[in-house]
C-alpha cells in the first residue's frame, strides 16, 4: 500500500435502512480514523440490483449526517465503477485464478440439494474449470450465460490476525469457488470490497463478525494480484436480552432512523453505541464524540458479545434530554406534539423534562391534553371509593377552579376541609382528567389544558357515575 496514512470505510449496501449495528460499527471506523489524524470514506456497494431499494442510498447519507459523523472526499459508487472491475477480472483470468463457468441453475441447484442431503456445505463441484480454451471460446461465441469463478487453491492454509480475535486460521479445502463477476456482468460483494479497498487504500477494515468466513477468499485475492491486505477487525454482534441471538426486527426497533423517531437523541445514541463492545478503561460512561475518538482505540474493543440493553439506553437519553436549554426542548415537544400550542408546550417542558426518558412517550403521555380518554367508571373508584364519595369530590373541586393560581393551597385545603383522603383525591383527579391511574404531575398539567377543558373532563367523569 503506497500510503502509510491511516484510512477507514463505511461501505452500506442501500438495500434498506441503516441497520443501528451498522452504525456502531461506523462509528468505530470513524473514531479509529479521526484518532490516528486519518480519512473515513465513504462507499456506497450497489452491486445487488434485485435487492436495491430506491432512496435508500439517500436515507443513509442522511441518517449518518444526523448522528453528526461525517465521511471525506465525495462517496464511491461501486455501480459506477464497472469498467474497473473488468480490467481486474481479465487479470485474474490471464493469471488463471478464476474461470468461466457456463453451469446452468439448475445444474447448480441440484449440487446444492445432494450437498444437503448428504449433510455437507454445498460447494461447486468445479465441472466448468477443466473446460479447454477451444470450448471456452465457442461457449463465449454461442452467447451462454456465465459466471466468473474464483479458483480456490487446494488444501491451503489462510490465516490472517484478527486486531480484535487475534489469530484465525482457515483450510481453503472448506472454501467454495466464489462466483466474482455474476452473469449480468456486475462483480459480487467479494470481488468489488478487495479491489476497492485496495484502490481506496483502505488500511483498516473494521466490520461485522458476519464477514469473518469470507476473509480468507479476499485474502486469496489480495495475495493473487500482490496487494497488501489491509489490517481487519471484526466486531461482536449485538445482543437482544429480550430474546435469544441477534437483535430482530421481530422485537423491536433495529434501524438507526428509528430510534431517531422515536425520539431518541442522537448524541445519547452515539454515547450508548459507544459502550456496546468498548470501554475507555474507567469506569467513565458519557463521551462526546470528539472526547470518544481521543479516547478510543482497539485493544479496547471487547471479544464477547455486547448487549443492547433500551432501558440502559433511556437512561442515556434521559440524561442527555436533561442537559437540553428550554429552546431546544422546545423544538423537540413541538416536533413530538404537532398538535401543542406553543402555550401549552411551555408549560410543560419545565414539568416533564426530568421525567421523559424519550420524546417519542410524549403523545400517548399528555393524550389527555387533545382528546377525551375513555374509561370504565370503576377507575374512579379506587382505594374503597364510593360514588357518593367521588361525586362529592369532582364536583366540590369544579367549584374552585375559577382560576389555577394558587391551584395546589386550593386543592390541599380543600381536601383538609372535607377530610378526604389526599391519595384518594388525587387518584380520583388523575383519572378524571387522564382516564388513567399513572399519569404525569396532574395538578402542574392543568393549566395546559385549560379552565374549560378541565371543568368538561370533571364533567363527563361525574356522567359516568351516574
Amino acid at each position: 500500500m503506497s500510503s502509510k496514512v491511516v484510512r477507514t470505510r463505511m461501505a452500506p449496501s442501500p438495500t434498506g435502512d441503516l441497520h443501528i449495528g451498522s452504525l456502531r460499527t461506523f462509528l468505530y471506523s470513524y473514531a479509529f480514523a479521526k484518532k490516528n489524524n486519518g480519512q473515513f470514506l465513504l462507499r456506497i456497494e450497489d452491486t445487488d440490483q434485485k435487492r436495491q431499494v430506491v432512496g435508500a442510498a439517500d436515507r443513509l447519507k442522511q441518517v449518518m449526517k444526523d448522528f453528526g459523523l461525517s465521511w471525506d472526499g465525495e462517496p464511491v459508487i461501486q455501480s459506477e465503477r464497472l469498467g474497473i472491475y473488468q480490467k481486474y477480472i481479465k487479470e485474474l483470468l490471464d493469471r488463471n485464478h478464476a474461470y468461466y463457468c457456463f453451469c446452468p441453475q439448475e445444474r447448480l441447484d441440484k449440487i446444492r440439494n445432494d450437498a444437503k442431503v448428504k449433510k455437507r456445505i454445498p460447494k461447486y463441484d468445479r465441472h466448468c474449470l477443466t473446460l479447454s480454451p477451444a470450448e471456452i471460446a465457442q461457449n463465449l461465441k454461442d452467447g451462454l450465460p456465465y459466471v466468473i469463478r474464483m479458483k480456490i487453491p487446494d488444501k491451503e492454509t489462510v490465516s490472517f490476525n484478527d486486531l480484535i480475535r487475534g489469530p484465525i486460521t482457515f483450510n481453503t479445502a472448506d472454501l467454495d469457488d466464489q462466483v466474482l463477476i455474476k452473469s449480468n456482468g456486475i462483480p459480487t460483494y467479494h470481488f468489488a470490497v478487495v479491489v476497492d479497498d485496495h484502490l481506496m487504500e483502505i488500511s483498516h477494515i473494521i466490520r461485522a463478525d458476519e464477514w469473518i468466513s469470507s476473509t480468507p477468499k479476499h485474502i486469496l485475492l489480495y495475495k493473487y494480484f500482490g496487494w497488501t491486505v489491509p489490517q481487519i477487525a471484526h466486531l461482536t454482534v449485538l445482543l437482544d436480552p429480550s430474546h435469544p441471538g441477534k437483535m430482530s426486527k421481530r422485537f423491536g426497533s433495529v434501524f438507526a432512523q428509528q430510534f431517531l423517531d422515536e425520539g431518541y437523541l442522537p448524541e445519547a445514541m452515539l454515547n450508548f453505541l459507544m459502550l456496546l463492545g468498548w470501554n475507555p478503561g474507567t469506569d467513565r460512561e458519557i463521551f462526546t464524540l470528539e472526547e470518544f475518538v481521543k479516547e478510543f482505540s482497539l485493544e479496547h474493543l471487547h471479544k464477547k458479545a455486547a448487549i443492547f440493553d433500551r432501558k440502559k439506553l433511556e437512561y442515556f437519553n434521559g440524561l442527555y434530554i436533561r442537559k437540553l436549554n428550554d429552546d431546544k426542548l422546545f423544538s423537540y415537544f413541538k416536533k413530538f406534539l404537532p398538535q401543542a400550542s406553543d402555550g401549552q408546550i411551555k408549560i410543560l417542558i419545565p414539568i416533564l423534562k426530568d421525567r421523559i426518558v424519550k420524546f417519542g412517550d410524549l403523545p400517548a403521555t399528555l393524550k389527555f391534553l387533545f382528546e377525551d380518554i375513555d374509561y370504565d367508571s370503576s377507575l374512579l373508584l379506587q382505594r374503597d371509593s364510593t360514588k357518593e364519595l367521588v361525586t362529592e369530590m369532582l364536583t366540590k373541586t369544579k367549584e374552585v377552579l375559577s382560576e389555577f393560581s394558587d391551584l395546589q393551597n386550593k386543592l390541599t385545603e380543600l381536601i383538609a376541609k372535607n377530610s378526604w383522603n389526599t391519595g384518594q383525591y388525587f387518584m380520583v383527579l388523575r383519572v378524571a382528567i387522564c382516564g388513567a391511574t399513572f399519569t404525569p404531575p396532574i395538578v402542574e398539567c392543568l393549566p395546559a389544558l385549560g379552565i374549560e377543558g378541565t371543568i368538561r373532563k370533571i364533567n363527563i367523569a361525574l356522567a359516568k357515575l351516574k
